[in-house]
């Protein structure tokens, strides 16, 4: 099995950051996660706090590149790089890298995520083991506030947030914030998949909601368990590149 290493001792963390997060926006387009140029995915640039890589607004996810990522700051100032931040990505995105202190956001409409969040009862409930490791951990803005073209707005979602690594935005889409972009994309890509499953449960009978105790125990770090939760995140990322190696290649450029 050839090896797609998503971390090397050598590596220039800053490129890195850049072939990841064109990694993950082409695997958005290949899990139908995407709005073609719009919604935003972003990263804190390594060794800086308030400076965020960002693809510059008007190019397709599909064709993100590493070369493409433009450096900007929260008054929405290109700082390198060629192209612009859109703007809701800058109101959004840069309070809450710097109130919740998240190296990574991304932020999406998808499908049935989005569907959850246009429902009276927008809560994901753990009713099943995937679920049930998001249970606890999502923030649930009930009013949706029309679009976001003020920081205000990244601030108070920041303030919603807090500590929670999911935001379901009532008529609008969800945010998810982590360390890495692996860990990141992982959650994006399990949400929507129980998003999903949620909905078609609902549509054949009522939920069989998991009780407290089994949530605690399924979210609980296993003892005995061969791989820790980050590298089960590295691990799937390290795939998910090699299937873009084969399917959408050029993303590291």
């Amino acid at each position: 099995m050839s090896v797609h290493p998503l971390k090397s001792p050598t590596a220039d963390p800053v490129r890195e950051a850049k072939v990841h997060l064109a990694a993950a926006l082409r695997l958005a387009v290949m899990h139908e996660l995407d709005e073609g140029i719009d919604n935003h995915f972003t990263v804190t640039v390594p060794g800086t706090e308030d400076r965020f890589l960002i693809l510059p607004f008007g190019l397709h996810w599909s064709e993100a590149r590493a070369s493409d990522m433009i450096v900007f700051d929260e008054a929405g100032n290109t700082l390198e790089g060629e192209g612009v931040c859109e703007l809701s990505a800058q109101c959004i995105h840069a309070p809450i890298h710097r109130i919740c202190g998240a190296r990574v956001v991304l932020h999406t409409h998808q499908t049935w995520a989005l569907a959850l969040n246009m429902l009276k009862d927008n809560r994901l409930y753990p009713a099943s083991q995937t679920a049930a490791f998001f249970h606890g951990h999502i923030a649930y803005d009930d009013t949706y506030m029309g679009t976001a073209d003020f920081l205000e707005e990244g601030e108070r979602l920041a303030r919603l947030m807090g500590d929670k690594h999911v935001c379901f935005m009532k008529n609008h889409g969800v945010l998810v914030t982590g360390n890495t972009v692996a860990q990141a994309y992982r959650r994006l890509y399990k949400l929507e998949r129980v998003c999903r499953a949620q909905i078609l449960a609902m549509s054949a009978g009522p939920l069989q909601v998991l009780s407290d105790e089994i949530v605690s125990q399924v979210q609980a770090p296993p003892v005995n368990d061969r791989h820790t939760r980050a590298e089960r995140e590295r691990l799937f990322f390290e795939a998910m590149m090699r299937i873009l190696d084969r399917k959408m290649p050029g993303y590291a450029d």
